[in-house]
């Protein structure tokens, strides 16, 4: 008898923890599916106002009103890809239905070459969509959006410009964000042989990984270059606190970019990058006992700073992928993640029917510009979700990322 007790004790934890893990996934699914119905009949409301110029849903605008956007704004793939994550995980056809009518809403943004967001829009819609049911036409937009995108590729910086605004701030601007564009041109390069896509994704990575970077492992928002000689001209943090504070939204996309690298090309210096943001994160002294970071670890009035749960959300779906090529390391990091993953779930999710049908609030855009401060933001909603979908595939032992 008291042997089996023994074995109880051992085991019963275990099992335990599984279970509440299960039910964190499948209680967070429920949420979103219960929140984005919600949302689509706040959009089917402004259909009726607006027409349908308006095609994806971003945040909340100053007045209360759902705040959607055109095909070409950067945030415009996400609410298609939320809607493929929710039919991934439920396998029911209605939200196939909607994920396909919300991703051929922004199908023309294959041809847009005046942005570098062509991964956000279209890897995310187009891309999930192309995984989920190996449409054929899907994989033909993603190559033409990958041919339309190396077109901002300067060989004298190295590099992929980021914006067109702001030409009396920077030369040629790239952003630390534009590393997460780079996994629309791995994929074109494996579904066309083309080389061409890699290398200018490679090429990217590499002269982010030389010249974003402080001795600290944190990163600048933007570095400028001249596109003649490729030098460095500046060194700035446009959405953070200051020019050498450390941007938590930032230090995310750095963390998730090198590890969605390494995952396409097998270069440790791009894992070992990753892991070195993912410590300067967790190991800082202004990260949350939470791990929902304030908008900037610098941030003047810590611990009276807005958070951003779209960076918690980016690192915590970051984290389970790395922690997949570290071992029992990678343990630590998973946990981690886990841990973000409670915070969001808990403390950080819209009660159901509010907030126009958005699932996470609390995230931060720009705080500097006062704009999107502490409200829903879409792309929060979509790392999230993924992140959620990564658990649920680590816990039943699958891959990540098939």
């Amino acid at each position: 008898m008291r042997k089996y007790f023994n074995v109880c004790v051992m085991f019963f934890p275990l099992l335990f923890c599984q279970a509440t893990e299960k039910k964190t996934v499948e209680s967070a699914f429920l949420h979103a599916e219960k929140q984005t119905k919600y949302m689509l009949e706040e959009i089917d409301e402004l259909e009726k106002q607006n027409g349908k110029e308006l095609v994806s849903p971003r945040s909340i605008a100053e007045d209360g009103n759902l705040k959607m956007v055109v095909s070409r704004d950067w945030t415009s793939g996400f609410y298609p890809g939320v809607l493929w994550y929710l039919y991934e995980y439920t396998q029911n056809d209605f939200w196939k239905q909607k994920a396909v009518e919300f991703t051929s809403n922004i199908e023309r943004e294959k041809w847009n070459a005046t942005t570098h967001d062509m991964g956000f829009k279209i890897y995310c819609s187009f891309g999930n969509g192309l995984r989920l049911t190996k449409n054929a036409h899907y994989k033909d937009v993603i190559i033409e959006s990958a041919a339309t995108l190396v077109k901002r590729f300067n060989p004298n910086v190295g590099a992929i410009r980021s914006w067109d605004h702001n030409k009396d701030k920077w030369d040629f601007p790239v952003i630390i964000d534009n590393m997460m564009n780079l996994e629309l041109l791995f994929e074109a390069t494996k579904m066309t042989g083309d080389s061409t896509y890699y290398d200018v994704a490679v090429a990217h990575a590499n002269t982010t990984l030389k010249n974003h970077f402080r001795k600290d492992n944190s990163s600048f928002h933007v570095i400028s270059y001249d596109p003649e000689t490729g030098e460095v001209e500046k060194r700035n943090t446009h959405q953070g606190y200051g020019h050498q504070s450390s941007w938590s939204r930032g230090q995310a996309w750095g963390l998730y970019g090198f590890t969605m690298c390494y995952r396409y090309t097998g270069n440790e210096a791009y894992l070992k990058q990753a892991e070195k943001i993912a410590r300067f994160m967790l190991d800082h002294r202004n990260m949350p006992a939470d791990l929902v970071p304030y908008w900037d670890y610098d941030a003047p009035g810590i611990p009276n700073e807005e958070r951003d749960a779209s960076a918690a959300a980016v690192m915590a779906s970051a984290l389970y992928e790395m922690g997949t090529y570290l071992g029992k390391r990678g343990e630590l990091y998973a946990k981690s993640a886990d841990k973000i993953i409670s915070s969001l779930s808990t403390d950080y999710v819209s009660p159901i029917g509010e907030n126009k049908g958005f699932i996470l609030i609390h995230s931060t855009g720009a705080k500097p510009s006062n704009n999107e401060v502490d409200v829903p933001l879409i792309y929060a909603d979509y790392y999230y979700l993924e992140a959620l979908i990564r658990k649920d595939r680590l816990e039943n032992q699958r891959p990540l990322t098939e």
